[in-house]
């Protein structure tokens, strides 16, 4: 009986050491570097021609059509109001899960994976109203570098989700799912 509970302890044990740790992808956007954590990519891409929205949100570049699955592509310069600049060689195109479907999100460089101590990361600047504050998790300093973590859950609001058709079957009529009829 002592076994199993010695046991038990060791696999909690375990499970506390994964979870001091988060491996991330490291994003250069204009001067800032930010993270993403690498369980929310699905994969990284370089940036493939994008077939334009009419009508969409402004931070939307489009949409692309990847191994048969439509996914709308926002440009992440856009959406935290920095300066625009043609997309350069080195950008790269995250495809991630938000709320089980997916989404592009266009970044200026993905520059490394690596792994923050979860005791390292500190919560965002309160009282500063920095560019994106709303959208991070918390920061790092990595070699004496700050690295924003993102919060990928809120870089959406929930009627920007829908208009995407990011809540499912039953968002509405922007779903994917759902065909118009003259299909």
């Amino acid at each position: 009986m002592r076994r199993k509970t010695i046991g038990t302890e060791v696999v909690e044990e375990v499970k506390q050491e994964q979870l001091q740790e988060i491996q991330v992808a490291c994003l250069r956007m204009a001067d800032g570097l930010y993270a993403v954590d690498i369980m929310r990519i699905k994969e990284i891409i370089r940036l493939p021609k994008l077939a334009p929205l009419p009508r969409a949100l402004p931070f939307v570049e489009g949409v692309i059509n990847l191994r048969g699955s439509v996914i709308p592509v926002v440009d992440l310069r856009k959406r935290f109001g920095l300066p625009l600049c043609e997309h350069p060689e080195t950008a790269r195109l995250l495809i991630l899960s938000i709320s089980g479907q997916q989404l592009g999100l266009v970044v200026d460089e993905v520059t490394e994976m690596i792994t923050i101590s979860l005791r390292d990361l500190k919560p965002p600047p309160r009282g500063v109203r920095a560019v994106g504050s709303e959208y991070l998790i918390g920061l790092a300093l990595v070699e004496e570098v700050p690295v924003l973590l993102l919060n990928i859950d809120s870089l959406l609001s929930f009627q920007e989700k829908a208009e995407l058709g990011i809540l499912g079957p039953d968002a509405g009529p922007t779903s994917p799912n759902k065909k118009s009829a003259a299909c």
